[in-house]
């Protein structure tokens, strides 16, 4: 009997059999499943989709066309001036503050982007520096989104659970950020964002590590907890001083349980859709793998071995093997701890290796989802066993945001 694994290889192999490796694709059938999938998870709330879990336009227009799926959340302002300048959304909420003078200017100077892209804050710092480069009476009023830090800070705060984002944690800090805010002309505060990094973005389940994921799930318990109140707290705080028009949290990691918080209006995702390595060790919902790099086998060095050109995909964090990518099909395929995935070859072992020849495919899962996009220039969309369309990735159509 042909296993799911191997009906998945045999339609990518038809597929693709025109192209010469190395390159991306994205399974359109698993793409729109896994953003069914989130959307109901939602539970009816709008997601604003991650454009640095996609970093493809045509992708991201895809998903903004799904019903629940509502506004981008962008990782730079460049990224979202363009994303509104191309008509792929008029919502662009910057995730990060930025220092992008050139970015600022192109922003002031056009009440239609002003009107459609909101910036992070999270102290006024970050107002002085944009008051300098645009003055408020030479510019439209530009939206504003206050940044919560949702990390968890038990013992009296000598735990710190979490990434280190926002310097504003109490709801009282929160007030008074808001209250500088609203008392600044130019500004106007339509938003509060909290996100939850140490649930959203921390697999419960790593496998081969019981004991630690059990840890995991106990410190995601008290942090949800924590944070409900917390954030409940603030958005009344911040309230006090601005009628939001969104309140935001979660990622694909927590969309179910951010989404049940009262005080959330809306929730993000965005690498649930690529269905990347590291959502394998979520225990509530794994999303379908939906994409996948392929490498061509250049040499056979020894018995019971392949080396494809390539391969060395590593994402950001922590350096560990989690972050390696995973060689997928052939099933039963695994990389050598004493070489890993290398920029310009990867050998690779296991029971598949040794039926590989000089030619054949081995296709990859990623391990974080956009950063699979800063390596080729364009993404093959497939469809059953047909490659459908070929669109631009970021870095195809020029741009290098980060």
């Amino acid at each position: 009997m042909v296993t799911h694994t191997e009906q998945l290889r045999r339609r990518l192999d038809a597929a693709t059999a025109h192209l010469d490796p190395p390159y991306a694709v994205v399974d359109l059938a698993a793409f729109d499943a896994n953003a069914a999938a989130l959307a109901e998870r939602a539970g009816g709330k709008p997601i604003r989709i991650a454009s640095k879990s996609l970093r493809c336009p045509e992708l991201i227009a895809r998903a903004l066309a799904r019903p629940g799926w509502r506004g981008v959340m962008a990782f730079t302002l460049p990224e979202a001036l363009r994303l509104v300048e191309a008509g792929v959304t008029d919502d662009a909420l910057v995730a990060y503050p930025t220092a992008d003078r050139g970015a600022l200017a192109r922003l002031a100077a056009d009440p239609a982007l002003a009107g459609a892209v909101t910036l992070m804050v999270d102290g006024t710092e970050q107002l002085d520096l944009i008051d300098a480069e645009c003055p408020p009476g030479r510019r439209p009023p530009l939206r504003i989104c206050l940044e919560l830090d949702a990390s968890w800070r038990p013992l009296g705060g000598r735990v710190h659970v979490g990434v280190r984002r926002s310097p504003v944690h109490s709801a009282r800090a929160a007030g008074a950020l808001a209250a500088a805010i609203t008392g600044r002309p130019g500004f106007r505060l339509v938003g509060l964002m909290a996100y939850e990094a140490q649930i959203a973005g921390l697999g419960d389940a790593p496998p081969g590590q019981a004991a630690y994921g059990a840890a995991i799930r106990l410190a995601q318990r008290g942090s949800y907890r924590e944070l409900l109140a917390r954030r409940g707290a603030a958005v009344a705080a911040v309230r006090e001083h601005a009628d939001l028009a969104f309140v935001n949290g979660g990622g694909t990691g927590s969309l179910a349980a951010t989404s049940a918080d009262p005080a959330v209006t809306e929730v993000t995702a965005g690498s649930g859709l690529y269905g990347p390595t590291l959502f394998d060790a979520y225990r509530a919902w794994r999303p379908t793998p939906a994409a996948f790099f392929a490498c061509a086998v250049v040499r056979r060095p020894g018995p019971g071995l392949a080396t494809v050109l390539g391969g060395g995909w590593i994402a950001s964090g922590p350096a560990a093997a989690s972050r390696l990518p995973r060689p997928w099909l052939p099933a039963g395929l695994k990389l050598l701890g004493a070489e890993g995935a290398g920029e310009v070859q990867t050998p690779l072992a296991g029971r598949a290796a040794a039926d590989l020849r000089v030619g054949d495919r081995v296709w990859f899962r990623h391990a974080k989802a956009g950063e699979l996009c800063e390596h080729v220039n364009e993404l093959h969309l497939v469809d059953g066993d047909a490659v459908v369309a070929t669109v631009p990735t970021y870095r195809g159509e020029g741009h290098a945001y980060l």
